[in-house]
């Protein structure tokens, strides 16, 4: 009887509380001069921060899973944007509990899926120079950037890393727990660290 009442309580919680996601993540994306089409779902809670020349457009009918409620497979974490330069998402786009932290240019095309856990970075965040790495100031400035571009009807597995200047051709696929460190042809599934090519779809 206990344990009924528990899982009745636990899911009106959540029924309750799947309510007010989207709105939240409505305002919170308005806050942050993001701007979105229609269509935005959200399941969970996202963290987002752009700064003041950072820029973000969001196309239609994007859907986030974020946070251990929504996207149960381990090693969770919210859905993350952080965004000092320029963020562009197209349509039709799901991605799950990820990080995309853009610095200086990524865009995402339509009708991408994006496993949880996966991160996207433009950046390298830090100088290999030992030296420089000892100076904040220096070690952020001299950090290499590149853009990112992942082209239409891309699928990204779950636990993926994705890295500056990379490619991804229109409806390839990126293997669970692959680092994408190189450019990917259409149509190509690539998998590992570092990802290689596996065959043609």
């Amino acid at each position: 009887m206990i344990s009924i009442s528990f899982k009745a309580c636990r899911k009106l919680t959540s029924i309750l509380k799947s309510k007010l996601y989207t709105p939240l993540a409505k305002l919170t994306f308005q806050l942050n001069a993001i701007q979105y089409g229609s269509g935005l779902s959200v399941r969970g809670r996202v963290k987002t921060y752009v700064t003041r020349r950072g820029r973000v457009v969001i196309g239609n009918n994007l859907k986030i899973n974020s946070g251990e409620n929504h996207n149960i497979i381990g090693r969770q974490q919210k859905f993350t944007l952080w965004v000092e330069g320029k963020l562009t998402i197209k349509n039709n786009v799901g991605v799950s509990a990820s990080a995309i932290i853009c610095n200086h240019d990524i865009t995402i095309g339509n009708n991408v899926v994006i496993g949880g856990n996966t991160v996207i970075y433009d950046t390298n965040f830090h100088s290999l120079n030992p030296e420089l790495r000892n100076k904040p100031e220096l070690d952020r400035k001299s950090a290499k950037y590149a853009p990112v571009l992942i082209n239409d009807n891309v699928f990204i597995g779950a636990h993926s890393t994705i890295l500056k200047g990379v490619e991804i051709g229109e409806g390839a696929v990126i293997g669970a727990c692959s680092v994408v460190t190189r450019n990917i042809p259409a149509r190509e599934i690539w998998a590992g660290n570092p990802a290689c090519y596996i065959r043609k779809i």
